[in-house]
């Protein structure tokens, strides 16, 4: 990157980053792409996993926003990532007689025509109402007299970190280059202008320069550090909220579909992921450290409280395999509740050389990356087409539907079960192509990991030698989920997947036994975390965990 510069840089290796990298690429912009940590390490790993209009929204009569979510929800199923997206039922059960069903029915109703009035199918199933008979054999789980009759409506859902580590990968096949560990430090400036960025590879520990007509930070809840680097805190204002999922096995609640609660404040969700339910999610304001926001007792008691108000078999700490909390990044506005603030996304240009864009929703990230990358062409001296994103399969993407319907010749000549088959094309698509030759060069990778049977061995290795992780936490926390998908939350396979990540990453003995110590470190902090009665405590707990590689104190602005 440093011997040679560049149309664009990106800063920020999340969802919102990896798009923009793509829609400037495809643009045929040269595109450079930097990440202080792993891609996707942040929010855009730590979100419902849904892929969605946002019904909520219609009570805010934000129907803008919601109709521009659900076109994006259809392209994302029917063209983008059919490999990646899939459509997930929920059931909103009705607790009141007379009014709420026409409410409800009338809300859902206008959110599946505001699906289809796009000019292409939604891509989902349309809603239809339920009594409690027909909801209960839908969902066995809720407890008779806690509703009175429900709507099933459909959405989608997807791996998120793994949605980003394939758009990086796109935008690589045409043109990007992307570094992650690679710190933002400082901004280059030739008198008010922006140049470039001033990096730190927090691998090597080498400082470098990289030059560009634009620099893009598409940071997230870091919008405001970046903003520091450059003078002041500029035009756009962030605010992090919280938000805690927790992760229990399928067995635990009976039921054939997700299900949506209202709360006080906004909705909560049981979401089936596959062979496990995420349940979540809270709104609460967080100012502690962004890097790790932690989850605390009372957060897991809200949702267990909650959840259990409907289930005849009450969920308890004990039935928790896995926590994890991210932070949504809220555009700043008049309200104190974080459940209130806007998110719609704003785009800035507040010096010369230099795009800020902020808010936003995971669904929508495409637009947003469209946006950022019109106003880096306002700044540029060439002419550049429009964005063609909306047409762009991401890498995986072609030809998977032939191969799903292939599914069962593709288990007999790998010799694999049809039910890893169909987990491994729901994962890697067309490319589970390079998952099979990795098997058929080594056979002992066909084998399941000992203690996290859902993950074959070769995917360990393959998340090293062609998704990018260069640490056993990349692996275990988001090219897989093996952190949160099993009550052990890695450990148990931690030595295992590391011995098989020292190979293509040239670890030796001392390595693998450092990245298992840190690993571990890591699990128990969050674990005693998760057992603090505030979000102080909770924090400081948490930070107690060493990083493998940790950041640098930036610079400071001119």
């Amino acid at each position: 990157m440093a011997a040679q510069d560049f149309d664009v840089v990106v800063v920020g290796g999340g969802v919102v980053g990896a798009g923009i990298a793509l829609d400037a690429a495809t643009r045929g912009l040269d595109v450079a792409l930097v990440e202080a940590r792993d891609f996707a390490s942040g929010t855009s790993s730590r979100s419902s996993k849904l892929i969605h209009g946002g019904l909520r929204y219609l009570e805010q009569l934000n129907f803008e926003l919601v109709r521009e979510a659900l076109q994006e929800r259809a392209l994302l199923l029917q063209r983008i990532a059919p490999h990646l997206v899939r459509p997930v039922p929920f059931l909103f059960p009705l607790t009141h007689f007379v009014w709420e069903r026409p409410y409800v029915g009338a809300g859902v109703a206008l959110y599946d025509t505001l699906g289809i009035a796009t000019g292409i199918t939604r891509g989902v199933p349309g809603h239809r109402h339920l009594s409690r008979s027909r909801a209960l054999r839908l969902a066995p789980a809720l407890k008779k007299t806690a509703f009175t009759g429900a709507v099933q409506y459909w959405d989608a859902q997807v791996d998120d970190a793994r949605y980003v580590t394939t758009l990086l990968r796109t935008a690589a096949t045409y043109g990007a280059r992307i570094a992650p560990r690679a710190q933002v430090v400082g901004f280059l400036r030739e008198g008010e202008r922006v140049t470039g960025v001033r990096v730190r590879d927090l691998e090597l520990g080498d400082g470098l320069e990289i030059r560009a007509q634009q620099v893009v930070n598409a940071t997230g809840v870091w919008t405001d550090d970046i903003q520091q680097l450059v003078g002041g805190r500029g035009q756009i204002h962030v605010r992090a909220s919280k938000g805690i999922h927790l992760v229990v096995p399928r067995d635990r609640i009976h039921s054939l579909t997700g299900i949506i609660l209202r709360t006080e404040k906004s909705v909560l969700f049981v979401i089936p992921w596959g062979r496990h339910w995420i349940i979540g999610t809270t709104d609460t304001e967080w100012t502690l450290d962004k890097v790790h926001p932690a989850a605390s007792r009372a957060d897991i008691d809200y949702l267990l409280d909650h959840v259990n108000a409907v289930l005849s078999t009450p969920l308890t700490r004990d039935d928790v395999e896995g926590v994890y909390a991210g932070l949504r990044p809220l555009l700043y506005g008049e309200s104190d509740d974080t459940s209130k603030l806007s998110r719609e996304h704003v785009v800035a240009h507040p010096v010369p050389g230099l795009v800020m864009l902020a808010g936003g929703k995971y669904t929508t990230y495409r637009v947003m990356a469209k946006d950022a990358v019109d106003a880096v062409v306002h700044g540029l001296d060439q002419r550049v087409p429009g964005s063609c994103t909306d047409r762009i399969p991401l890498a995986g993407a072609e030809g998977y539907q032939a191969l799903w319907n292939s599914r069962h010749r593709l288990a007999q000549n790998s010799g694999l079960h049809v039910a890893r088959i169909e987990h491994l094309l729901q994962r890697y698509g067309s490319m589970i192509d390079e998952v099979l030759e990795l098997i058929e060069g080594d056979p002992s990778l066909g084998r399941p990991l000992s203690g996290a049977d859902d993950y074959l061995r070769a995917e360990i290795v393959y998340a090293a030698t062609h998704e990018g992780a260069r640490h056993l936490n990349d692996v275990l926390t988001r090219r897989t989920r093996i952190s949160i998908e099993t009550f052990h939350r890695g450990l148990a396979v931690a030595q295992e997947a590391a011995e098989l990540l020292a190979g293509p990453l040239d670890w030796d003995g001392e390595q693998v036994k450092r990245e298992v110590e840190y690993y571990a470190k890591r699990v128990e902090a969050e674990r005693r975390s998760q057992e603090q009665d505030s979000d102080q405590e909770a924090d400081a707990i948490r930070l107690g965990a060493p990083e493998i590689v940790p950041v640098v104190l930036p610079e400071h602005s001119p």
